[in-house]
């Protein structure tokens, strides 16, 4: 799952909404850094609200990702969706097809749901604004073994870019997944590569119930 798909189901509750981002943040913000939950865990009951609501939202992530990742659903989309990678990249580009089809399926999702309810990524974006980044870091240092001094930072970041807007448009998507390939040190996707996405938006819009489990009314045509 993405960052929308683990918080769109909780944006009356900004700080636990900041928790099923964390892991997604540090793996951009900061590396080095791990929100896991067994360490989580024990503060889901901590008197300081922040810091419960923070943890729950950790919690929340991993288990969502735990069974998101093994259902059939995703794992035959993701599958579709690397064979056309494959086909449209170079035959000699490792793992780069797979990590595609697997982020792919992941960020479409996120438009997906974004789609069928027009209002509920601002309604997402609403609560982000009311976080205190400093204070979902403060969590943060709580939970993980080792402190970050670059979460607070990244987080303004991301609440001022709102780039899960961008998933929708092809162009713009395109943007987007290069810069998560000069981030994890992949070779930049070729503009052609933007001929994929449309089939692929399509093949996780059809599945959305299936990934998701659950029925999603989907307003806008995929495509």
């Amino acid at each position: 799952m993405n960052y929308f798909s683990h918080g769109y189901r909780f944006v009356d509750d900004p700080y636990f909404v900041a928790g099923t981002a964390v892991p997604d943040w540090l793996s951009v913000a900061d590396r080095r850094v791990r929100a896991r939950a067994a360490r989580a865990k024990p503060l889901i009951d901590d008197p300081d609200p922040c810091l419960s609501a923070v943890a729950r939202g950790v919690v929340q992530h991993h288990h969502d990702d735990g069974w998101f990742h093994n259902t059939d659903a995703f794992n035959e989309v993701c599958w579709e969706v690397t064979a056309r990678c494959r086909a449209a990249l170079p035959p000699d580009e490792g793992f780069r097809p797979s990590f595609l089809g697997h982020i792919l399926v992941e960020i479409l999702l996120d438009d997906a749901l974004a789609a069928a309810d027009p209002s509920a990524l601002e309604r997402y974006y609403a609560a982000m604004s009311k976080l205190d980044p400093v204070v979902v870091q403060a969590a943060v240092n709580q939970i993980a073994a080792v402190p970050t001094d670059r979460l607070a930072w990244f987080i303004g970041r991301f609440c001022n870019e709102r780039f899960l807007y961008d998933y929708a448009h092809d162009a713009k998507l395109l943007f987007r997944l290069n810069q998560v390939m000069r981030r994890v040190r992949l070779s930049r996707l070729p503009d052609s590569f933007q001929s994929v996405l449309p089939a692929a938006r399509r093949l996780v819009w059809a599945r959305v119930s299936d990934l998701l489990k659950q029925d999603i009314p989907l307003r806008r045509a995929a495509g």
